[in-house]
């Protein structure tokens, strides 16, 4: 009842400030039992489901971005999501791009981003993650900014290697717009090696959380159709899904003006909900899809699940509109599939 004073509060510091601050404030809450106590009691469990042999109580998650180095993971699990996805993660700490890199475009219901993985490295989230159980945590892991392409899979097995023990299942992001050279990892062959490379870790790691330990790959929705083919054809033969997609490169849905980054929330709704449908075609239908991009409402949930989305993610629109969100989305059903 109060997040629409508290956002416009919000609002009146820049996007990446106010996004800090929040965070300070749920790492401080939920180290008092009350407030967690109070959450978990308020909590809409939502709709169950099973995929990867794991139980996910509701088929909503919160996206990679909103809590990079696994700080809320117990926060967000009490507010209601029913999975989280963390980073992304790099193997070592790095800064990210230079400030300002995070704006607002509220009159679009937007976020730009150009972050370009900020991350305090792979040692510091495990170090988070192995005190952690629970709803299923994955981790979104990518290359850093001062390897060459050339070295990247090696980068990736190192993140794999210190991170991976301490999660359910792995994102593979190789399409975010702010690294220089990273989608260039959806080519055929360079995401096969990479997917081989990744499953050979797997084999060869020893978890701490029991599972299957799904390895995911987190696509652009700017992909051309024949790219799109050939990346799913890959995913198909080595990966254990696909998350579908990250942000845009296409800010024709914006009202302002507000430089190079990466466009989220609803400018990508339908751009996101169509590469979904379209992945969901060239997979068939037993194939585990994560539909994520520009989701507000109930009736854009469903959207993502008539478009073939086994579970949803979100991120802007929970930005936008609050805890109230969690709870109208997680009871949305899907209809014709348990």
């Amino acid at each position: 009842m109060i997040y629409p004073l508290l956002r416009r509060l919000l609002f009146l510091l820049d996007a990446e400030s106010a996004h800090e601050f929040t965070l300070r404030q749920m790492e401080r809450l939920q180290e008092i039992p009350l407030v967690m106590q109070a959450l978990e009691s308020s909590r809409a469990e939502g709709v169950s489901c099973e995929l990867w042999g794991m139980t996910f109580r509701n088929r909503l998650g919160i996206a990679a971005g909103f809590d990079k180095d696994a700080r809320l993971v117990r926060f967000l699990a009490a507010m209601g999501f029913g999975f989280v996805e963390v980073g992304t993660v790099t193997a070592g700490p790095q800064a990210g791009n230079p400030r300002p890199r995070l704006f607002r475009d509220p009159a679009a219901r937007a976020l730009i981003n150009r972050l370009g993985f900020n991350s305090e490295g792979a040692v510091a989230v495990a170090a988070r993650l192995r005190k952690l159980d629970g709803l299923p945590l994955f981790v979104n892991i990518g290359k850093n900014r001062d390897v060459p392409i050339e070295n990247a899979v090696s980068n990736y097995e190192e993140a794999f290697r210190i991170v991976a023990p301490w999660s359910d299942g792995i994102i593979l992001n190789v399409s975010s717009p702010n690294t220089p050279g990273l989608r260039d990892l959806q080519s055929p062959v360079q995401l096969r090696e990479l997917l081989e490379r990744m499953r050979t870790m797997r084999a060869l790691t020893t978890f701490n959380r029991p599972g299957v330990h799904p390895i995911l790959v987190k696509i652009a929705p700017d992909l051309d159709e024949p790219g799109l083919a050939a990346l799913v054809a890959v995913c198909l033969d080595l990966a254990d899904g696909i998350v579908a997609t990250n942000t845009t490169l296409d800010h024709s849905g914006l009202t302002t003006r507000l430089g190079a980054g990466g466009v989220s929330g609803r400018p990508l709704f339908d751009r996101s909900t169509e590469i979904l449908r379209r992945v969901r075609q060239l997979t068939g239908p037993a194939y585990p899809l994560v539909g994520v991009g520009g989701i507000f409402t109930a009736s854009d949930a469903r959207r993502k699940f008539d478009a073939g989305a086994d579970l949803i993610q979100a991120y802007t629109g929970f930005v936008y509109q609050g805890p109230a969100f969690v709870k109208q989305i997680v009871n949305v059903r899907i209809q014709g599939r348990t």
